[in-house]
């Protein structure tokens, strides 16, 4: 397994990025999914309940399951903003999202399971492998927002374990429309009542970890079991603080679904130790108990989000209007821009022949100072030349600086 686990292709963009930070070079570094603290803070309220936490003493292990207070203040939330409502014991509090989705993949999957999942998606291909589940990977089209309709799934449900789902997407920053995800309930509904007593149900991963991060009253979020009460028993929920409070380093996910799954997976999690750390769990149940200052920290990060994505779709658009091959896709949720650079085929001044994603990945980061991701490295194919462009790390005026300095980049190229 781990002679062929392959590493993250967008960890190696970013170290290539970082190889020439330190040379130096200003570079827009719209790579990893993450915020830069010094313009995306996490909320106050949160940075001084940890603070007060380890000064009151909580340094030592949490329950496997997450501390009582916070699996209490995820049910009120939960309940409160999404209309689930998931007991505490059915809670799970972990280490981030991560450790939740392998732990899923490793309580539900066993060898040899058929797994199906979208393609761009984040790491469900690497997921597979660590699990030795067979993976199914569907692809998706720039005509439908790079989600997965009824149709692209359908043929391959029959005798799947699992089918993993995320919306608002990553890498892409759109999300289901009700229709497509009500349509791909329903074949779920129909495939489990079609299985034989003792065979495995097929199960819905959905992550909707950005679920907080949508633009706009027409961009509205939707999930399996609001949609269809009846496959409450077949969802597992992954969520967390991560990306709605900026807090990727504090390292607070939780899951929730059946007790069954939950407990299994408490178990798994309990033997690796992938716990959150205790004094950051009391805050955020104590900030998860303030829904004002929650409101009032969400309008203004969105706000800030959305500015940053818009400059940067209205770059891309202004682009192709111009008469340049690229092209990008309205930005919807997430941190995320789909962008369509289509330069295959076109030569860089230094004389060489663009042919792949990762060849114009790397001419626009060495040319233009701009670190993109290509779709890639989320399992689609080398000569899909769309881009993830990742807006938690850069400030507005590196963006707006990044536009002029691509202009100039697509001008070279013959």
């Amino acid at each position: 397994m781990a002679q062929n686990l392959i590493g993250s292709e967008i960890i190696k963009v970013a170290g290539e990025v970082n190889s020439m930070i330190a040379r130096g070079e200003q570079i827009c570094n719209l790579t990893i999914g993450d915020f830069d603290p010094s313009i995306y803070p996490i909320p106050e309220e949160l940075k001084e309940g940890i603070t007060k936490a380890y000064n009151e003493g909580h340094t030592n292990y949490p329950p496997a399951n997450g501390v009582a207070v916070l699996r209490k203040a995820v049910t009120e939330f939960t309940e409160d903003k999404l209309g689930l409502k998931y007991p505490e014991n059915d809670i799970l509090v972990a280490g981030g999202s991560r450790p939740l989705i392998y732990a899923t993949y490793l309580a539900l999957v066993d060898p040899g399971d058929k797994v199906v999942f979208p393609t761009p998606s984040w790491n469900n291909n690497h997921y597979c492998h660590l699990s030795g589940a067979v993976p199914v990977m569907v692809e998706t089209r720039a005509e439908n927002n790079f989600m997965p309709t009824a149709a692209d799934v359908a043929p391959h449900l029959k005798g799947a374990t699992m089918l993993a789902l995320c919306s608002p997407l990553n890498p892409t920053g759109t999300m289901f429309s009700k229709k497509d995800l009500q349509e791909i309930c329903d074949l779920v509904i129909e495939e489990n009542k079609s299985r034989k007593e003792g065979e495995k149900p097929l199960y819905i991963l959905y992550d909707q970890i950005y679920w907080m991060l949508t633009f706009g009253t027409e961009h509205q979020h939707f999930d399996p079991v609001n949609l269809r009460p009846e496959l409450r028993e077949y969802v597992i929920y992954i969520d967390g603080i991560s990306k709605s409070f900026a807090a990727t380093g504090v390292r607070v996910g939780y899951a929730y679904g059946p007790a069954i799954v939950m407990d299994k997976m408490k178990a798994i999690l309990g033997h690796v130790g992938a716990w959150a750390p205790k004094a950051e769990q009391i805050a955020t149940a104590e900030y998860l108990k303030q829904p004002d200052k929650v409101n009032i920290f969400m309008e203004g990060l969105k706000h800030r989000i959305q500015d940053s994505l818009d400059v940067l779709y209205k770059g891309f658009k202004d682009l192709k209007a111009d008469g340049f091959a690229v092209d990008a896709i309205e930005p919807m949720g997430a941190i995320y821009l789909s962008v369509k650079m289509d330069l295959a085929g076109k030569t860089t001044p230094a004389g060489d022949l663009l042919q792949t994603s990762k060849d114009i990945t790397f001419y626009i980061l060495s040319e233009a100072k701009l670190a993109v991701v290509p779709f890639s490295a989320f399992g689609s194919a080398p000569d899909l030349n769309w881009f993830r462009l990742s807006v938690g790390g850069a400030s507005l005026e590196e963006i707006k600086n990044s536009l002029n300095r691509l202009r100039t980049a697509l001008e070279k190229l013959k």
